[in-house]
């Protein structure tokens, strides 16, 4: 089993920036994938970005230019530095580790941007 701790959301204002980061613990193998997702109020859950733990990455479209994720394999951490915040990147964005057929997931941190 993984637990996954999240922690920096908050309020900012259109333009500014916020750093998720995510630690994981437990049972981890090598060859995951960690990212993050996050979900609007009346919206599904969608990805915002994932990186392996070679260290490819994937990026959503909206986000990419602006978002960017990064991970530390040896601390098992997953961040995520969010630039040129948007009213509508407003949601509770949730940390996620897939390995094999298991996906373990964060409680959520609420990200607000006003404009």
């Amino acid at each position: 089993q993984v637990q996954l701790v999240e922690s920096g959301g908050g309020l900012v204002q259109a333009g500014g920036s916020l750093r998720l980061s995510c630690k994981a613990s437990g049972s981890i193998f090598s060859g995951n994938v960690m990212g993050w997702y996050r979900q609007a109020p009346g919206k599904q859950r969608e990805l915002v970005a994932t990186m392996t733990s070679g260290g490819s990455t994937n990026h959503a479209g909206s986000v990419k230019g602006r978002f960017t994720i990064s991970r530390d394999n040896a601390k098992n951490t997953v961040s995520l530095q969010m630039n040129s915040l948007k009213p509508e990147d407003t949601a509770v964005y949730y940390c996620n580790l897939h390995q094999g057929n298991y996906d373990a997931w964060g409680q959520g941190t609420q990200v607000t941007v006003s404009s």
